[in-house]
């Protein structure tokens, strides 16, 4: 079973729609995700780098894209949110708080707060009667205010930063990096190479 990890933040319209292709990407092979939450503003700063929506021209385009991407993927309810971008620590925090210290969201979880910010008729993901309904529905085990929640999610960002990571969606398979929504089918492939490789080797 090949471990995956898939490096996130809901802020981007791209990892949403990763996250929605992901397991046709991954269909028949033998595999297991974790679903890991990075700051993608973080990455941004170390990098010195602007986020696509933050220059003229690519903004526009940006969400041309992702718009006429939502639709060939299928992805109901797609809207996006206003405003955009928005602070997504709450949904980040709150998504690592479902669990244990430690222990990444499960894919149940991850859904939910992309669809928070994605699929509710362009809602601001930060409205607070809409944060406290999202939280009363996840049930999370710890504060997602908490200190322990705060510092989890540097931690992960940190640790994505010197992994390698500079933007989201990034998977992480056999010690390689994917970037981005169009990395997908190059996973793929990679995967099942070593997949038909490791069965001639058992043989």
């Amino acid at each position: 079973m090949t471990p995956i990890v898939f490096h996130f933040d809901v802020v981007s319209p791209y990892a949403f729609l990763a996250f929605e292709a992901l397991p046709e990407a991954l269909a028949g092979i033998s595999h297991a995700v974790e679903y890991r939450p990075v700051l993608f503003a973080g990455l941004l700063k170390a990098h010195q780098h602007k986020g696509p929506v933050e220059v003229p021209g690519k903004r526009e385009w940006t969400y041309r894209q992702v718009d006429w991407l939502a639709a060939r993927q299928g992805v109901t309810g797609w809207q996006r949110p206003e405003p955009h971008p928005f602070n997504p620590l709450a949904l980040l925090r709150l998504g690592l708080a479902c669990g244990p210290a430690g222990r990444m969201p499960g894919r149940r979880i991850v859904e939910a707060l992309f669809r928070h910010a994605w699929c509710a008729q362009g809602a601001d993901p930060n409205d607070p009667a809409r944060l406290a309904a999202l939280r009363e529905a996840l049930q999370p085990l710890r504060d997602p205010d908490s200190g322990e929640v705060k510092a989890e999610l540097r931690a992960l960002t940190d640790a994505a930063l010197a992994r390698g990571l500079f933007g989201v969606p990034t998977v992480e398979a056999q010690g390689l990096l994917y970037w981005g929504l169009d990395a997908l089918p190059m996973l793929r492939e990679d995967l099942l190479a070593a997949q038909v490789g490791g069965a001639a080797g058992a043989a």
